[in-house]
């Protein structure tokens, strides 16, 4: 099963949009999300909507836990803070609802699961092979072979048995029996990797590979938009610079 692997959104509506209509061109049969469809951007209600709609299976971010109130986010950065205060004030109830009944986790497949932050906890990070391989203790069984998470915003894929390898748009790799990963297919919504493209992934179950992908989107588009809803500029500025 070719499966595509999403993961911090951030109601960044011209983002998904363009990632799902590169996913459904490339025949993916599953999507995953790996949470905070909320946060930093100005269209939250539009991509939960669209989530929704598609049906898409989704855990909670952080950002999405601090939107529907479960979290005050009073850890957050000035200006994560500024934006997800204004979205709690403006996504509906039916969203908000929806948000507080994700989930934590994603097993699928018995030997895959996916997480937002870290197995753990949604608020670690995993920003390198050291986090990852501290996090192996954390899988819930033996059995997981793959761990997808997001929450770094940067692409990543580690391996227990050969460290940190290629992230670029296009690096297909091969997942071996016997071995455990964790893998990131970076952000959707705000990259931070220095490439301002959405990013995303695809996993072969039967093959047992993992492409990482980019696709390009309307970057001015959702900056005009930042600056219109009066939210912090430098959520807008950053969006070029994929940092």
């Amino acid at each position: 099963m070719r499966i595509a692997i999403i993961a911090d959104i951030h109601a960044n509506l011209e983002a998904i949009v363009a990632v799902l209509r590169e996913i459904d061109k490339r025949g993916a049969e599953k999507i995953v999300c790996l949470g905070d469809l909320a946060g930093y951007n100005a269209q939250p209600n539009e991509v939960i909507d669209l989530i929704r709609e598609r049906g898409i299976p989704t855990l909670m971010g952080n950002h999405d836990a601090a939107a529907c109130g479960l979290e005050d986010g009073w850890f957050f950065r000035s200006s994560a803070k500024k934006a997800v205060d204004w979205q709690v004030e403006r996504i509906r109830d039916d969203n908000r609802e929806w948000l507080k009944r994700l989930p934590e986790q994603l097993p699928f497949e018995r030997a895959y699961v996916g997480v937002h932050g870290s197995p753990g906890n949604r608020d670690d990070y995993i920003v390198d092979w050291l986090d990852a391989m501290r996090q192996l203790s954390s899988l819930k069984s033996p059995e997981i072979a793959v761990c997808f998470f997001g929450h770094s915003h940067r692409a990543s894929f580690f391996s227990e048995r050969g460290g940190a390898y290629a992230t670029t748009c296009g690096t297909l790799h091969e997942l071996r029996h016997g071995n455990r990963y964790f893998i990131n297919p970076g952000a959707v919504g705000q990259p931070r990797d220095r490439d301002p493209r959405a990013a995303f992934g695809l996993f072969d179950s039967e093959r047992m590979t993992f492409e990482f992908c980019r696709v390009e989107y309307d970057v001015a588009s959702v900056a005009r938009k930042i600056l219109e809803a009066g939210l912090p500029s430098d959520l807008a500025a950053r969006l070029a610079k994929g940092v």
